[in-house]
This record gives C-alpha cells, structure tokens and sequence, in this order.
C-alpha cells in the first residue's frame, strides 16, 4: 500500500512539473478512447435506428408480390403473369415448416364517411391474426376476431390519420358507424400513433383494415383483374432466422408448384425481406464502424507516443534520483517496474477521464427525446473493455523503453548526471 501511495505521489509530481504538457498527452490518450467508444456507440446507435424503422413494418417479415415469369417451365411459355391466390397461403401453411406464421392481404381503396367528415382511404382486407405479423399497435379498441372475419362481419379499424380526418379531436370514437362505399361498418378499434418510415402500400395510420373475407365480398377489385382467391400480398415470418433463406426457398417451392414456374425463375415473384435489408445495413454500419474505429485507434496511438515522450523526460529529470537509488540497493527490476507502472497509471488515468466523457454524453442524451431513427448512444462494456484493452497495450509499449532506459543507468553515471 505503501509503494502504491509513493508511487501515485511521484506520477502526480510528475505530471505538475510539466503541467502543458502532460495535458496535452493525457488529452490526446483521453479523446482516443472517447473517440472508440462514441463511433461505437454511434453505430449501435443507427442499428437501433434501424431494427426501430423495420419494426414499424414488422419484425423478421417477408413480403411476397405477383412477378412475371422469365424462364419457360412445365411447358408454359416465358412471360406469364404469377398472380398471387389464397390457395398459395394455404399451402404455405400446410406445407413450410420452417414458417412461423403467413397471411393474406388484399388492397383497394374505399370512400369512408362519418357524420363529420369523408374522404378516400387505401384499405387492406386482412385475416385476423395480421397484427402477429405485422406492426398494427391499437391505441383504443381491438383487432377483429376470427369469427368476425371468417364471418365477413361489418367491422374495421381506422389508422390514426383516418381517425383525425373523419372526427376531427372528437372522444369516443371506438364504437362508431361509419359508411365505406355505401356499407355500414363499425369501428372496433383505432390504430395507435406509431413511427413507420417503410411501407409497400401506404403508411397505415392513413389505411382502414377490413376482414379478409368482408373485403373481398364488399370492395372487390376491379372485374378485368380479379378473380375470386386473389391477392396482393402474402406477408410470412420464418420461424427461425438462422433459416431463413432455407424458409424462402420453401415458400417459393410452394408456390412455383401452384402455378407451374420454375423455383430458379427470380422474376416470377417479387420479395421484400426485410430480415436481409437489415442484415445489409448492420453490415454497412458494422464496416463504417470499423473504420472510424481504426481512426480512433491512430488517435490513441498517438496518445502512447506522448506518454512515451513525457516518461523519457521524467527519466531524464530523475536521472541522479535513479543513481541514488540503485546506490541505496534499488534493483534494475525495481527501477523497471517503477517506471513501467508511472506510465501505465498516466495512460490509464487518462483512459478514464476519457471513457468518462464518452459515457456523460451518452447518459445526456438520455434525457433528451431522440427520434426513432437514433434513439441514443448505448455505450456498451464489450466495446469499452476493448478500448482499455488497446489502450493496456499502447500503455506497456510506450512505458517499456523509458522505462527500460531508467533502469540501464549505473549508479556512477547517473551519480554524475548534472542536471
């Protein structure tokens, strides 16, 4: 305990004999690690942002559209149209085991009126467990149930831009008649406020979602394009996402049976999953992460040529000091591991006044409401134990050759020394 205490007495003396520059080292040590830290925490940051973003869509979800084919297959020609059927979600259902969930969803476009208001809404005919699949968070009321829409009841829910239009800031709303294309509806739940940058048929705060089975009887579309079992979209999760693509091969499998195209045939459906765009972008920010990273790296290494610098001068400052020593019976090993320990303890001082900085900005943010694109910076420990894990590194080396130095010197020739 004694040694310690001496030993922090002389690293304090030290850094107040030189008190420029052993702030200007300490700074450079200290921004270095604020530095790995932060663009760490900034690219969680985004990453967060982004699962945020995916999540108001849906979360793990796959969208399949009607393509058009490419290759001949079962001797139909190229070019036919795939259009998508209820039978396809049957089969999925029946058949993908590596499927968690799938549904139906339809698309059109309605004239809504209340007693206050009207307007034309986009609409999907949705089966009723679509919340399961996907982001329908409801602030007032319920989804339909299954025998509501296997039923092909009156019912719907309005999003919550639907809801401000048709009844202004009016109470109560969940309850409500309202007339769609001439056909009275009852609203059985509002669609809560919720962020949604991605979509691929409308934001649905401005949609209105009808029972699968009540849309394709009351709003169907179109008679030179329909016919009955079609759809728009069908929307899966894969049950597990280390099988994923495993997940879409079997979806496709499926579907390429029912209508005669080859599975090869990338053209004959269209997909979004959003489980790979997420992957891209954690890859984009994961490799913009490394680099800024390796810039903060540089910048700590920079910091370990200053506390190699600044020891080299403590040596030669304490030069008669280290002959006196080694006079009294100080052994090399002594003189090495002082020194050796000085310059680790001005690095790792500096390390946590840095780290501190990094982790006071990321507590501010905190109490400063962020948008769901960059909900904050989450400083995490695995990326703090590798900053001080580096910086454990450039600490030794920059300390070894001062240190080394101070205990080569013979007592004579330090005894000597006139400074």
């Amino acid at each position: 305990m004694t040694y310690l205490a001496e030993l922090f007495r002389q690293v304090a003396g030290s850094l107040l004999r030189n008190k420029l520059r052993s702030f200007l080292t300490m700074a450079g040590i200290a921004w270095g690690i604020t530095s790995i830290v932060l663009i760490a925490a900034m690219g969680d940051g985004f990453k967060a942002g982004q699962h945020n973003n995916m999540k108001g869509l849906g979360e793990n979800l796959v969208i399949v559209f009607s393509g058009r084919t490419e290759l001949q297959a079962g001797g139909e020609r190229a070019g036919r149209r795939i259009r998508l059927m209820y039978s396809d979600v049957e089969n999925i259902r029946r058949e993908c085991y590596l499927v968690r969930l799938v549904a139906a969803e339809i698309e059109g476009n309605v004239k809504a009126t209340s007693p206050f208001n009207s307007g034309s809404f986009e609409t999907s005919g949705v089966e009723a467990h679509f919340p399961q699949i996907r982001n329908i968070p409801i602030g007032e009321g319920r989804f339909f149930t299954e025998n509501e829409e296997q039923g092909g009841e009156r019912v719907c829910i309005i999003g919550a831009a639907v809801k401000k239009q048709l009844f202004g800031t009016r109470p109560n709303v969940n309850g409500q008649k309202l007339s769609l294309n001439g056909f009275p509806y009852r609203i059985v739940g509002i669609m809560a406020d919720k962020q949604q940058n991605s979509s691929y048929s409308g934001l649905d705060e401005k949609k209105i979602f009808l029972p699968y089975v009540t849309m394709t009887r009351d709003v169907p579309p179109p008679a030179k394009y329909y016919s009955p079992g079609m759809l728009d979209e069908i929307l899966y999760q894969p049950k597990s996402l280390d099988e994923y693509e495993a997940a879409q091969r079997q979806v496709k499998a499926v579907i390429a049976r029912a209508h005669q195209f080859s599975p090869a045939d990338k053209s004959a459906l269209g997909m979004w999953d959003t489980v790979e765009d997420q992957k891209e972008v954690d890859g984009i920010f994961d490799s913009m992460t490394v680099f800024l990273a390796f810039i903060g790296l540089v910048t700590l290494s920079l910091g370990g040529v200053g506390v190699m610098n600044i020891m080299l001068v403590t040596v030669s400052e304490r030069t008669r000091e280290i002959g006196l020593r080694k006079a009294l019976g100080a052994t090399r090993g002594r003189i090495l591991m002082d020194f050796l320990v000085e310059g680790c303890v001005l690095a790792f001082a500096s390390g946590i006044v840095g780290w501190g900085i990094a982790f006071g900005l990321s507590s501010s943010l905190k109490l400063v409401e962020m948008p769901e694109m960059f909900p904050g910076l989450p400083v995490r420990m695995e990326t703090s134990a590798i900053a001080f894990g580096f910086l454990a590194l450039i600490a030794v080396i920059s300390s070894l050759i001062p240190a080394w130095k101070a205990a080569s010197l013979t007592p004579v020739e330090a005894l000597r020394d006139e400074r």
